[in-house]
């Protein structure tokens, strides 16, 4: 009887399964009548802000039976795949491949990608910068353990990309070796910044053991692929790129250890895209170098009811003793209350540059 009932489950299966691909193929032949539409009058294949708002009605929608993070999961694909219909979408990001940073590209933007690895944060920004074949990049902006990334607030300040998008990802760092033994492991490589997150981990289980930096952490699964006795600190797409067993999980001393990275991209008028509901917008200030300044300038914040969820300041390269400001906050410079407050904000400084209006990401907690 109960074989008899799993046939006819499996057939209904099978009967939705040929309609979820007949629905997906006629949804690709919209998507690529869509392309030629933004073809021909210039605009952008990726929008996402659009892309931010599909997401967030699809959770509206979503039954009680599948999580909302698989939903994610399977929309991104097929966003991903249709935006690969239109037209290739570069995406350049802190090599090599299989980094965090990769892995940041892959959860963001999907598989569609085309995926090209750079050396630092600066090739990241020289690579969009440059314009041409869908070019955006993914760049570490601040970590929850270490604070924030200094390459990619100098550039910051002198590119003329936009911030499009954040995106936060939850580190999880794994042991990865050739080997399949921890008493066999003579060397550690990683990154400065993994092997400080995991220094606890490591004096525990590997006490004694030499702490090798590398420039990536992806770079150190690479070196110890043909090495018995090494070991890396990496992430598990790593150890899946470089064929890799994972020795131990979940190994960083901070269980709550993240990362927000930015998409940068083209900078579109009005400094952002279109305006979700759920906006965060980014600045570069400098202060008049007088007493009281600093407070004077974020008055206009308060007075508008505006949440600032960052500041820090910045040492000007070329003027001792002077610094910039970076913010973020809530909002989107298009809105009339944003809008009021950064005009403002304008008369109050003596240097004010929008990096862009965005949507949140979804912060990891």
């Amino acid at each position: 009887m109960n074989c008899e009932i799993l046939e006819n489950l499996r057939e209904k299966i099978e009967r939705m399964d040929r309609e979820i691909v007949r629905l997906l193929n006629e949804r690709a032949a919209v998507s690529i009548e869509i392309g030629k539409i933004k073809h021909a009058e210039g605009r952008e294949v990726y929008d996402p802000s659009r892309e931010a708002m599909l997401v967030r009605r699809l959770t509206k929608i979503n039954g009680a039976v599948l999580p909302e993070a698989s939903l994610r999961h399977i929309f991104r694909e097929i966003i991903s795949a249709s935006r690969a219909l239109q037209a290739p979408m570069r995406v350049a990001f802190l090599g090599p491949e299989a980094s965090f940073s990769h892995q940041v590209a892959l959860n963001h933007f999907g598989a569609g990608i085309l995926a090209s690895p750079k050396a630092t944060i600066g090739e990241v920004f020289d690579e969009v910068e440059r314009g041409g074949d869908g070019r955006w990049g993914i760049v570490p902006i601040e970590n929850s353990a270490e604070g924030s990334v200094k390459p990619t607030l100098d550039r910051l300040i002198s590119t003329p990309l936009a911030i499009r998008a954040e995106v936060f990802l939850r580190v999880r760092h794994c042991l990865l070796s050739a080997c399949t033994d921890l008493a066999a492991i003579r060397g550690v490589y990683s990154h400065p910044q993994a092997l400080a997150q995991c220094q606890g981990w490591l004096r525990m289980h590997l006490p004694g053991i030499p702490l090798i930096e590398v420039d990536s952490t992806a770079g150190a699964a690479r070196r110890v692929q043909e090495d018995q006795t090494g070991a890396a600190v990496g992430s598990r797409l790593a150890a899946g790129a470089y064929a890799l067993n994972i020795l131990a999980e979940e190994i960083e001393d901070n269980p709550l250890n993240t990362t927000r990275f930015l998409v940068l991209g083209p900078n579109p008028e009005g400094n952002g895209g279109g305006i979700t509901g759920r906006d965060k917008t980014s600045v570069i200030f400098g202060t008049p170098h007088v007493p009281g300044a600093l407070h004077r300038v974020l008055a206009p914040f308060a007075k508008a009811g505006i949440n600032l969820t960052r500041i820090e300041s910045w040492p000007m390269r070329d003027r001792m003793w002077e610094y910039l400001f970076f913010a973020d906050f809530t909002g989107h410079a298009a809105e009339e209350k944003t809008r009021e407050c950064l005009k403002e904000l304008e008369r109050r400084t003596a240097f004010l540059k929008v990096l862009g209006s965005y949507p949140r990401g979804e912060e990891i907690s």
